[in-house]
């Protein structure tokens, strides 16, 4: 899975000289959260949040008058508050190693380039998606955790039990267990004859961590 896949396609942007009043606008009315900003030509020349519009008020006039205050705001301009040195991905980027920018970065969204344009925009919601998308939230069936071997034909091994008793394999995902030279395995799984899977694993190294 790739950046393009689950991204937001074409954006909504603002110029750099647009005004304060009028991205927060934007941004309340389209309930976003960030707005990449382009030149006359289009080019990505920064990216502004809600979160650097809200904080633009009181760091700009501390002992102000109303007045005063909206004057000043009035004033100010999206390339006053927005951030230059944007952090970007390519639209063929795979979808964890965007996820790692975002954490390593401590970043809510990334605009996405493609040869250079702004072509859309990725954020933090959109990768919860797709996990809740690989874990099968919200499908039908039961949900198992395993703890097997962490070697070569011990995955094959238990998706192999469980198609021999019937089930079908709705998500699955692998994970580090705090046992050496052991893993865990999340899968959701339906039409399983559950209780000869369940006596037919006791045969094996694979035991049953959690079953919901």
């Amino acid at each position: 899975m790739f950046v393009r896949d689950v991204m937001t396609p074409n954006p909504i942007t603002v110029e750099e000289d647009v005004s304060f009043q009028d991205a927060l606008k934007l941004i309340r009315d389209k309930g976003i959260r960030r707005l990449p900003v382009v030149d006359g030509e289009g080019r990505l020349v920064g990216i502004i949040t809600e979160k650097d519009l809200l904080y633009a008020s009181p760091s700009k006039a501390t002992s102000l008058d109303v007045w005063e205050l909206n004057y000043l705001l009035s004033k100010l301009k999206v390339k006053d508050l927005m951030t230059r040195n944007v952090v970007t991905v390519s639209d063929d980027l795979p979808i964890e190693e965007a996820a790692k920018i975002m954490a390593d970065r401590k970043i809510g969204g990334l605009p996405v380039l493609r040869d250079g344009k702004l072509v859309g925009i990725i954020t933090e919601t959109d990768i919860f998606r797709v996990l809740l998308k690989l874990l099968g939230a919200g499908k039908a069936g039961l949900r198992f955790v395993f703890e097997l071997p962490d070697k070569k034909g011990a995955l094959a091994q238990l998706t192999q039990l469980i198609a021999r008793y019937g089930g079908n394999i709705i998500a699955l995902a692998t994970y580090p267990s705090p046992h050496e030279g052991k893993a865990r395995v999340m899968v959701r799984v339906s039409d399983l004859e559950e209780e000869k899977f369940l006596e037919a694993l006791k045969g094996t190294d694979i035991s049953l961590f959690d079953f919901k």
